[in-house]
């Protein structure tokens, strides 16, 4: 097994980078989802955020209301603190359930928002960056999730930045060009991670 870490900043083209790589074989851990999965009505993930929270943390249907906790949690690190000591930890058990059925000679791939924030690069096989250019980045949050080019700007400068993202970095993809130099790119990487996997289970 090969235990990848990918990551990138937002609008730069991961979730198409983890979309190729599963369609060559990759297992993918996506923490985004798992995040939201260990928060569902009648986990215990979300009966601890309501007992941390408050009962108006729970939309009229009794599912988790994000955009309110998030407004919550973003206008207070103390806060935000509490949130990560709930969730961090089932994201990682599930995660490892995850990753103990993927079988010796699997790729896994770990698709983390915030590997380079959090310093988690240590727990990784290697490192997928996937690059591009704030111009770029910009462009993609305006013109295609419809953001204002003010908070775009706002999400992009929450985030690490560009270089510290490549200084953890054992492979990069540049997703500033057409798609065909993505696939590429991805199909090169690929195999890359194929021969560590058999080289590791040798």
């Amino acid at each position: 097994m090969v235990k990848v870490g990918l990551t990138g900043g937002i609008g730069a083209g991961k979730s198409e980078v983890s979309r190729l790589l599963v369609e060559r074989g990759a297992v993918l851990i996506d923490a985004d989802r798992i995040a939201r999965e260990v928060v569902e009505p009648g986990t215990p993930g979300l009966a601890a955020v309501v007992e941390a929270f408050g009962e108006e943390v729970l939309a009229p249907d009794g599912t988790l209301d994000r955009p309110g906790l998030g407004a919550i949690v973003f206008a207070d690190a103390d806060r935000l603190a509490v949130l990560n000591k709930i969730v961090h930890p089932l994201v990682g058990a599930r995660s490892a359930e995850l990753e103990a059925a993927a079988g010796t000679d699997a790729v896994v791939v770990h698709d983390v928002p915030l590997l380079t924030e959090n310093g988690l690069a240590p727990f990784y096989d290697l490192v997928i960056v996937v690059d591009a250019s704030p111009e770029t980045q910009l462009d993609r949050l305006t013109r295609l999730r419809g953001m204002t080019e003010e908070d775009a700007r706002a999400r992009m400068a929450a985030q690490a930045t560009r270089e510290q993202r490549r200084e953890i970095a054992d492979l990069v993809i540049d997703n500033d060009g057409p798609r065909e130099r993505l696939v590429e790119q991805v199909d090169t990487v690929w195999a890359e991670l194929v021969r560590r996997a058999h080289t590791a289970t040798a």
